[in-house]
């Protein structure tokens, strides 16, 4: 049978040493990843000559590695050089995804459904994708729940998440929603599906506060900086749809697309706002200090 591995767009991937072109089957039917899920990532941006937090990306797919009892077998310095040696090779325009990624290829002996760390592999992935920066979405409540750390593994960035995710979205898009306001075990606003999330009320921001059953973002912790340093009040709390449902405005934040505003949130609509538009532009004027590679 004829096995299509072509990519929708440009893509090389490193892995054992060697760059190779296209989508590489590195994954058989017989590994631990396949079958038991033991897989995690990470993902950075590359965009106008610059990579904003690259080495924040690469340092967390390492811890992600070993909460998933796996191994981080490459420095997150040399992921990083990797990295930039991958970002040579396109042409320069088109913003490019970087995704590191482990997998297990074994399980341990005698107890194959955990994950051998010794069989623990690399490999990192770069494609073009448009970056999308301030698209607006509309937003609906999920009937869905994001797992406690008792259930999943919610201390990484785990692949065996995002099924959850994507029926979530499924479950929106069939409405009419572009994505969905998420909440934990509790009732508590978290996150969307795929982005961290923000509200604005009478001139202050608002953000879930970490619990650990979401992902607490790496653009999400540079917005708020970035905030912060620029005078402007943001509060990590507990947050209810009722909160949302009466906030000025909602936004978001992602590695994907970066700050993005919300234009609905289920009957409401809203307004891109003054604070939505403060946020993506203090970003976008930080990331252009960053170093180009």
């Amino acid at each position: 049978m004829a096995v299509d591995t072509s990519p929708r767009s440009t893509t090389w991937t490193y892995v054992e040493g060697e760059w190779i072109s296209g989508n590489p089957p590195l994954i058989g039917p017989t590994s631990h990843a396949m079958w038991l899920a033991s897989t995690v990532f990470d993902g950075s941006r590359w965009f106008d000559g610059i990579a904003p937090d690259l080495d924040e990306h690469c340092k967390r797919v390492n811890r992600s590695a070993v909460s998933m009892g796996m191994k981080a077998v490459v420095a997150a310095e040399e992921i990083e050089r990797l990295a930039w040696e991958g970002i040579a090779k396109f042409d320069g325009k088109t913003a490019i995804y970087i995704k590191p990624m482990y997998w297990a290829e074994h399980g341990q002996p005698g107890s194959i459904v955990a994950a051998d760390p010794e069989s623990t592999r690399f490999a990192l992935c770069l494609f073009e994708a448009p970056l999308g920066a301030a698209q607006p979405s509309k937003l609906t409540l999920s009937p869905f729940r994001r797992p406690t750390p008792e259930c999943a593994m919610t201390d990484a960035k785990a692949g065996s998440l995002y099924p959850n995710s994507g029926r979530m979205i499924i479950e929106a898009r069939s409405r009419g929603f572009d994505n969905a306001l998420v909440r934990d075990m509790n009732g508590n606003v978290v996150e969307t599906a795929s982005s961290n999330v923000f509200m604005v009320k009478d001139g202050v921001v608002f953000t879930p506060v970490p619990n650990r059953t979401f992902l607490a973002g790496i653009t999400r912790a540079r917005v708020i900086g970035l905030l912060r340093a620029a005078g402007y009040e943001v509060r990590e709390q507990t947050l209810t749809v009722e909160d949302f449902i009466g906030a000025d405005e909602i936004f978001t934040s992602g590695n994907y697309s970066k700050v993005a505003p919300v234009s609905r949130l289920d009957d409401r609509e809203l307004q891109e706002g003054p604070m939505t538009r403060t946020a993506l532009k203090l970003y976008m004027d930080w990331a252009r200090t960053t170093r180009v590679g």
